[in-house]
């Protein structure tokens, strides 16, 4: 007998929806009640399935909004359902997903793809078959319905689909979607390429078997009518280009011209799409070959992509010039992610490691719009290939650029500014010798009336601040630097967020040149504190940390700290322990704190505290926590609630303003130490089930042992072991901090690192010398294991062979400094205690010690015996011939330095 509704049950049902459509909060409140409470009775799910697909009379809303009720059920509790239930659901899905309405088809299909995904695909065997067997059906909706249905699964089901699991079902379904390629209806064909797209990156078996199929029947759809069908051709093709390049090479002419016009679809779904193939295609080694011929056409479509297009302007409230008086939507402010803290060496020739840091791309100038489209695709595009072809792209470029920077309509010359951002990295050389007027011209547009123009503006500045600093101070930084700091006051919000980002970009750039002006910048950014609403205030703080960081202690002066300290102090007291607006604000006086140094004492005591306090909470939030938890094996959804996870940033970020106050201080740093627990906090931190905590943990026991050592040393027999298991290059930040942390407690232990060496030695030498492992974790591995044989020679330097090489070619390139001496010192002495260990690689120490400009006069004596002991050993004429592999410079140094 099937399931009938009883008809007061169905009435209780229908009211529920009907009042589920209503705004009124106390409304919904008690919809929610009561859902909680029909979902104590099995069949409620079955009303709400016969809604959905029986009750013809209800209005479509109604019938749809009981099938997404019922897909959040099914996605909560589906594993309660009595099988009768579910089987009644599946069924009434299969039998109705051809209804007369697009919305009830859509909504049957959701419901289906998310039963599948509960594990089902594999209990619902007739599931596949039959929706494949309904695509043949004369009726147009039941077709479509069934397409519709299974586009859903392969979205979210792709690599079960493709698995032994199921026995392979794509082996079947990819030949019949290449079927309907051809099919009458757009929306069928449509589907039928966005089902086998979902197949492409995967790179599944029963695809690459029909590839060839499947692009000649892309090729065949390129000049299709309908937007939805040439956007998934151009998807397709920029997906292939990644995973099947071989095929697409033969016809690689045609694919361009074709994507050239698609570019310029006046369909932005489409035009945005195919923009994303030159995207692609700029990644692949073909891209110079390929294109070269192409550069005339493409360059111009792409500037005329990156214009804001109407509806941009209005999202954006173009024509709203002044906003500052308008408090932030609190919707508004992207959520903030620290970045934890990395120990890193400083370079030859350069600050810290280059490289690593990834900047920030084209979007800092609009990112309310942070949705991807066509003028971001477009500058992104222009970026990557400026990088490809670097000053070949100019003949192209700088014909157009003239006309749109000095264009009257300001929608056309701001993006004349765009693109010239978008070319900076890529086209420096060829650009350096327009810029001496471009960056007047663009200073300039700082003062436009138009705020876009002068967000731009100062975003596009920032791309060149390097070539700025490096002209003379009067030239370009000086009229640049004041501008920038207007714009910082401006009275539009966008503009004051783009000058607060340019002005951070060009500290980083500047360094100690800001000195002079220092008075002048914190005014202006002290300011800005009592002028900023929400969202600005997070980047002000960043833009105050990086000043920090690049002028450091000339930041120590009575009037300075006077200026800063006082509204970051009174910001710092308004903040409740579980604000979020902690984090920019705690990392912006880590930089503050470091910079300061002993001008930062007056501040530390509260500070201190607090930070101690952070993570002491956090930590005993984890704990309630886990041990609710492990009690009942059973906690529900509902128990784990009510101890939210904590957010373990919390701790992050105090652990590395911890740390700054540790390097800042030093010493001063002991009082407060030895008062407080944080030796037992850091034990349970460094243990931590979050890389992230880990890492800042050994970052802070780093800079503990530099400032503190006594309070360490009673921990170190415990800790040590902890690090030891933390040496993972898996895990490459973790492992670099506790790599550096050991060499820190080398240099104060001594020859009591000798019980020790064993747990760390062994892993040291196998990450010096894994392939691929990144720079700053090569160079602080060299340091410390230099340093641990510095102190434990005896126990280190039988293992020379092993590493003598690449510990040599990871420490050429680090500038002269404590970390490096210590390092030296080391490998001098383990070559005294075991000489035979670096005979295979003494070209390499010869070099190494080349790199060094001026050692400390020891240092020096150490490596003069070390190689005149050498060549002694080895005699003239051998030292001859093998001082002719050295590179002349090479030759030349040793023998002005050393003699030899």
């Amino acid at each position: 007998m099937e399931w009938q509704p009883d008809e007061q049950g169905l009435q209780q049902v229908l009211q529920l929806l009907k009042d589920s459509q209503s705004p009124d909060t106390a409304t919904q409140r008690a919809v929610q009640e009561k859902l909680e409470q029909l979902n104590q009775f099995p069949d409620f799910n079955n009303y709400l399935i016969f809604v959905l697909t029986s009750l013809k009379s209800e209005d479509e809303p109604t019938r749809s909004l009981s099938g997404l009720i019922l897909k959040n059920n099914v996605k909560a509790h589906y594993q309660n359902f009595p099988p009768a239930v579910a089987d009644f659901i599946k069924r009434e899905c299969l039998n109705n997903i051809g209804d007369p309405s697009p919305l009830i088809r859509a909504t049957i299909g959701i419901l289906i793809t998310t039963i599948a995904s509960k594990g089902e695909l594999q209990t619902w065997p007739e599931l596949l078959p039959q929706l494949c067997n309904l695509l043949n059906s004369e009726d147009y909706n039941t077709c479509e319905g069934s397409f519709g249905a299974l586009q859903k699964i392969c979205e979210d089901s792709s690599e079960l689909l493709d698995s032994d699991a199921l026995n392979r079902p794509l082996n079947i379904m990819i030949p019949k979607f290449l079927q309907f390629f051809k099919h009458c209806s757009p929306k069928i064909r449509s589907h039928a390429i966005a089902c086998v797209n979902q197949f492409i990156i995967g790179r599944a078996q029963a695809l690459m078997d029909n590839i060839d199929t499947f692009i000649e029947s892309l090729f065949a759809l390129a000049g299709d009518e309908d937007c939805e069908v040439r956007k998934n051709v151009c998807r397709a093709l920029v997906m292939l280009l990644e995973v099947r390049i071989d095929r697409l090479i033969p016809h690689m002419h045609s694919i361009i011209q074709y994507m050239l016009q698609r570019t310029q679809d006046a369909d932005e779904n489409v035009s945005l799409e195919a923009c994303e193939f030159w995207l692609t295609l700029a990644e692949q080694p073909i891209c110079k070959e390929a294109l070269s011929g192409h550069l005339v056409q493409l360059i111009p479509i792409l500037v005329n992509g990156m214009k804001y297009s109407e509806i941009d302007i209005i999202l954006l409230k173009g024509d709203v010039e002044e906003d500052d008086n308008v408090p932030d939507s609190e919707q508004d402010i992207k959520p903030r992610f620290h970045k934890s803290r990395t120990v890193t060496l400083q370079h030859e020739g350069g600050e810290g490691e280059e490289g690593e840091d990834i900047d920030d791309d084209e979007d800092d100038d609009d990112d309310t719009l942070s949705d991807w489209n066509l003028r971001k695709c477009s500058a992104a595009a222009l970026d990557v290939l400026a990088n490809v072809f670097r000053d070949d792209l100019l003949p192209h470029l700088l014909p157009l650029l003239k006309g749109l920077l000095f264009h009257p309509d300001w929608v056309i010359k701001e993006s004349g500014i765009l693109v010239l951002g978008a070319i900076a990295e890529g086209c420096m050389q060829g650009m350096v010798q327009y810029l001496p007027e471009l960056i007047p011209h663009l200073i300039q547009c700082l003062c436009d009336k138009k705020a876009l123009v002068r967000s731009i503006a100062c975003w596009t500045l920032s791309r060149y601040a390097h070539w700025v600093v490096s002209q003379p101070p009067d030239a370009h930084l000086k009229p640049l630097m004041t501008e920038l700091l207007k714009r910082i006051l401006d009275g539009n919000k966008r503009v004051q967020e783009a000058a607060c980002s340019a002005f951070a970009t060009l500290e980083e750039e500047a360094c100690t040149e800001l000195v002079p002006y220092l008075s002048f910048i914190l005014d202006t950014l002290v300011f800005a504190f009592g002028k900023y609403q929400h969202k600005n205030l997070l980047i002000l703080y960043d833009a105050i940390g990086t000043l920090a960081d690049s002028v450091g202690h000339h930041l120590n002066q009575p009037e300075y700290i006077q200026k800063l300290m006082p509204p970051l102090i009174q910001k710092w007291n308004e903040l409740k322990d579980e604000d979020k607006d902690l984090f920019p604000l705690l990392e912006c006086l880590s930089s503050v704190a470091t910079a300061l140094q002993s001008g930062f004492l007056p501040y530390c005591e509260p500070v201190y505290q607090r930070c101690v306090t952070l993570v002491q909470k956090t930590l005993a939030q984890a704990m309630v926590r886990t041990h609710t938890c492990s009690y009942s094996s059973t906690c529900t959804s509902l128990d784990h609630n009510q101890y939210e996870a904590p957010d373990k940033d919390f701790m992050i970020v105090a652990l590395d303003l911890l740390s700054g106050l540790a390097e800042g201080l030093g010493g001063h740093v002991d009082q407060l130490v030895a008062r407080s627990n944080i030796m037992t906090l850091l034990f349970q931190c460094m243990q931590d089930t979050m890389p992230e905590v880990r890492q800042s943990s050994f970052a802070l026991l780093g800079d503990l042992t530099k400032a503190c050592f006594p309070h360490v040393k009673p921990c170190i027999a415990e800790f040590m072991p902890i690090l030891g298991t933390n040496l993972n290059p898996e895990f490459i930040s973790v492992c670099n901090n506790a790599t550096w942390a050991i060499g820190e407690i080398c240099m104060q232990m001594g020859v009591e690192m000798q019980p020790y060496v064993a747990l760390v030695l062994p892993h040291l030498v196998e990450i010096i010398n894994r392939p691929n492992t990144p720079k700053t974790l090569l160079e602080n591995t060299a340091i410390t294991i230099g340093r641990l044989g510095y102190v434990c020679p005896q126990e280190v330097a039988p293992m020379l062979q092993q590493f003598i090489r690449p510990w040599c070619t990871s420490l050429r390139n680090i500038r002269d400094n404590e970390e490096k001496d210590s390092a030296f010192r080391g490998i001098c002495v383990m070559i005294g205690v075991n000489p035979g260990g670096v005979v295979q690689d003494f070209i390499f120490f010869c070099d190494a010690v080349a790199s060094w400009v001026s050692p400390k006069d020891d240092l020096r004596d150490m490596f003069y015996k070390i190689l005149h002991g050498f060549k002694d050993q080895v005699g003239e004429e051998n030292w001859q011939q093998f001082s002719e592999q050295f590179p002349p410079i090479l030759k030349e140094r040793l023998s002005a330095c050393y003699g030899v």
